[in-house]
């Protein structure tokens, strides 16, 4: 997933590493909680430095902050800022800033540290997935508890996106140590990382509200193999699974020791295509590798049916969502006949590459399966989170890839200048620039139908479903999110009834 990992072996699950106290696992007192995750943070703890959802969903509103925190509902509400106010042309917001908070190294939390962090993560060398955004943003402090924000570009998301990962507010002099020894203005800090195991995050008792904080302990294990994930839940050594894999949740329902949340998502799982690879540039080839997939076959091989099919990189729910299901529809005959259009006259040999979700190695299977019946040989290339993040993510070195978009609000990757999906196309960057700079919400509503039908006809990719994930977890934990506009593990949150 984007927005992230080493797999533990199945029998490495049952020992405990030496460096982690007992009573951070899930027997023990509790105070404590144990997290299962199917991917390792990488490269590391900071969420501006990579864009693996494994880092924020360690980090975010754990060890860092940020102006405004996203709720389970996906509204906004305040977090380092107590207020805010925007103009009606949706380009200056004046935040007014908490009082009397600190970093977990001691240093003041204050305007001068979002300007910070806001001028960093839109410079130049930044890596922030969202430096566009940044980079647009200018930062003016006007004491040390009041900043303003100018955009050159109107995002109607905005106070969304300053709630993600990416708009950590970081301590100036520990910012670039912040992947390894991160210091934010967070409830937790940092324990302890044993690689490829766990992290383990401990109450901060300078936290500004740490008497309402009830766990003192959080170790998040890592656990990639789904019968480990089961092992692991049934044996009690793990108190919560969010997101495990679907495949395993059938055994849970009707445990009493176990409690079972579905949780809706704004995620994409979709078949990535890289548009400049021949023959892949050629829009008639990416239209019949989705018309060779069917999307409920993938939804229940792949997530086991907990999914909704998508025909673009939009969900049902979300703002202005036109269903574009019909404009790439499963039709086995049409895909033969578009290869044959785009001079196709022998077996066209591809590649998918696989990350180690179960979504994307059980997907990948089935999908190669169909397209094996209109003439594609996918083969199947499996390689570790890194692998991916570095040669397919980042060197663009791939066919296609099936891969899950976490974030709510990401259409404007089509218009990202040498994002991995190679596409490029004026007329989406004329309708998403027309989107964001339009005021009125029913000019926008339009507006972003309009772009979900581009990119459909322009088979970008041959879009999957909308995923729902689902979380186990025992019975008597309290404060589990129950749906995740962005994926995140809010332990502040947590008790144990």
């Amino acid at each position: 997933m984007l927005n992230r990992r080493t797999i533990l072996t199945t029998a490495a699950l049952a020992s405990v590493p030496l460096s982690l106290p007992q009573t951070a696992f899930a027997q023990g007192r509790k105070d404590a909680i144990v997290l299962a995750m199917a991917l390792e943070p990488t490269p590391g703890l900071d969420p501006t430095g990579g864009a693996a959802s494994s880092i924020s969903e360690v980090a975010l509103y754990n060890i860092f902050e940020t102006l405004t925190k996203i709720n389970s509902d996906g509204s906004v509400s305040p977090l380092l800022a107590e207020s805010w106010e925007i103009s009606p042309d949706l380009r200056t917001y004046t935040f007014k800033l908490r009082k009397g908070v600190k970093f977990q190294n001691g240093e003041p939390f204050n305007a001068q540290a979002v300007k910070f962090s806001y001028d960093r993560a839109g410079a130049e060398k930044s890596i922030n997935k969202d430096k566009r955004t940044f980079a647009n943003l200018t930062t003016h402090v006007i004491d040390d508890h009041t900043v303003v924000l100018l955009t050159k570009e109107l995002d109607p998301d905005f106070l969304f996106l300053l709630g993600q990962g990416t708009a950590i507010i970081v301590e100036p002099k520990s910012a670039e140590s912040n992947g390894t020894k991160p210091v934010g203005t967070g409830p937790y800090k940092l324990e302890n990382w044993v690689k490829g195991s766990s992290v383990t995050l401990t109450k901060w008792d300078g936290y500004r509200a740490a008497a309402g904080i009830r766990l003192k302990r959080a170790t998040f294990r890592f656990i990639a193999d789904p019968a480990a994930q089961v092992a692991a839940l049934l044996a009690g050594d793990v108190d919560a699974f969010p997101r495990v894999t679907p495949r395993s949740v059938a055994q849970f329902k009707d445990n009493a020791k176990f409690q079972v949340v579905v949780s809706g998502s704004r995620a994409k799982t979709i078949l990535a295509i890289n548009n400049k690879k021949k023959p892949l540039d050629d829009v008639r080839v990416r239209r019949a590798i989705a018309a060779a997939i069917d999307r409920k076959a993938v939804i229940q091989g792949a997530g086991d049916g907990y999914g909704a099919p998508i025909g673009s990189h939009y969900v049902p729910g979300a703002f202005g969502y036109v269903d574009t299901t019909g404009i790439n529809p499963f039709n086995p005959d049409k895909a033969k006949a578009l290869l044959k259009e785009a001079g196709i006259t022998s077996p066209l040999e591809l590649t998918i590459t696989l990350p180690p979700p179960p979504y994307a190695r059980q997907g990948g299977e089935v999908i190669a399966a169909q397209l094996a019946k209109v003439g594609i040989v996918a083969k199947l290339q499996n390689v570790e989170w890194a692998q991916w993040l570095s040669g397919t993510y980042g060197n663009k070195n791939y066919d296609l890839t099936i891969i899950s978009h976490v974030e709510p609000f990401d259409l404007g990757n089509f218009s990202r200048p040498g994002y991995y999906w190679n596409y490029e196309s004026p007329k989406f960057n004329d309708l998403y620039n027309k989107y964001k700079n339009s005021p009125r919400e029913a000019d926008r509503k339009k507006l972003v139908g309009d772009i979900q039908k581009l990119v459909a006809e322009d088979s970008v990719h041959a879009f999957l479903y909308q995923p729902q994930w689902v979380t186990v977890a025992n019975k008597n934990l309290k404060g589990l999110w129950k749906d995740f506009p962005v994926f995140v593990n809010d332990i502040s949150a947590l008790s144990w009834s």
